[in-house]
């Protein structure tokens, strides 16, 4: 656990890096920032976000924090720690925002100082745009938040990491294993932005924007995506996302087999079972 005397580093300020910083400031927390755009620090400090900041790693700036908060894409991630890690303090603990966790922690884990400690979480939050301009703790708020321990964490780390959940916010917090968050989120998260990928690109829909209803904009809401970070979500969780993908296929091609068949009766007990599993989703 930490308490308010602690220092918090921002490592990435992007939308969720700069989201956690005001969340923490708000919290009354000293907040530090490491990104490699000197605007966004430059914007961070003018609206409050962060009390300090630089766009170049530095031993004496970096080892002056005791959790550190890692807001970068999947392999950034793991070349950031493994480049600089000699600079972060003794003792410190650090956990990060990503997407994905096997190939993540484990590998973070193995190559961290012993006298460090990493633990993965995942923020459930987020918007379809980016950049520290968007940042808004109050997305955190009510959302789920997902700890992921391994055998290499202590019960320390794993307490601290869920306090870090509560202080920004979150309405439910979970604990899974690595391996059972990637699983999870291959069919709640990745396999709904692939399939909102694919009907935008079925077929050139410019012309139809001006005709459509609700249903489509929601279902497609998600295929506003960040191409760098979510192609690497994707092939670093290869295995548990073809897996989902599978399983879509195979009841998509279910109604279309009952809609060629003139399958009534087929096409209504899907979409009553849809329904009933639907109603678990809708928000209290």
């Amino acid at each position: 656990m930490f308490d308010r005397k602690e220092k918090i580093l921002i490592v990435g300020l992007g939308l969720i890096g700069g989201s956690y910083a005001q969340g923490f400031r708000r919290a009354g927390y000293y907040v530090g920032a490491v990104t490699r755009s000197q605007e966004s620090i430059d914007y961070a400090l003018e609206n409050g976000l962060i009390d300090s900041g630089t766009n170049l790693p530095d031993r004496e700036y970096i080892s002056q924090f005791d959790l550190i908060v890692f807001s970068l894409y999947p392999k950034t991630l793991l070349s950031w720690i493994e480049e600089n890690q000699a600079m972060i303090r003794s003792g410190a603990l650090l956990t990060d925002v990503t997407g994905i966790k096997c190939s993540v922690v484990y590998e973070i884990q193995g190559m961290l100082r012993p006298d460090l400690e990493f633990i993965g979480a995942h923020p459930m939050a987020g918007r379809e745009v980016y950049g520290v301009k968007n940042a808004d703790a109050d997305i955190f708020v009510g959302a789920n938040y997902i700890v992921t321990p391994t055998l290499s964490n202590t019960p320390a780390a794993i307490e601290a990491c869920s306090q870090v959940g509560r202080i920004l916010g979150f309405g439910r917090i979970v604990k899974l294993s690595p391996e059972e968050h990637d699983e999870m989120i291959g069919f709640l998260s990745q396999l709904t932005h692939c399939i909102a990928i694919a009907l935008m690109n079925s077929r050139e829909t410019e012309h139809l924007a001006q005709y459509t209803g609700d249903s489509f904009r929601d279902l497609t809401r998600i295929a506003r995506i960040n191409d760098k970070m979510w192609s690497e979500l994707f092939l670093m969780n290869k295995k548990a996302l073809l897996k989902e993908m599978d399983l879509f296929i195979e009841q998509i091609k279910k109604i279309r087999d009952a809609v060629q068949a003139d399958d009534l009766q087929l096409l209504q007990d899907m979409m009553r079972k849809s329904t009933e599993r639907r109603i678990c989703f809708d928000k209290k």
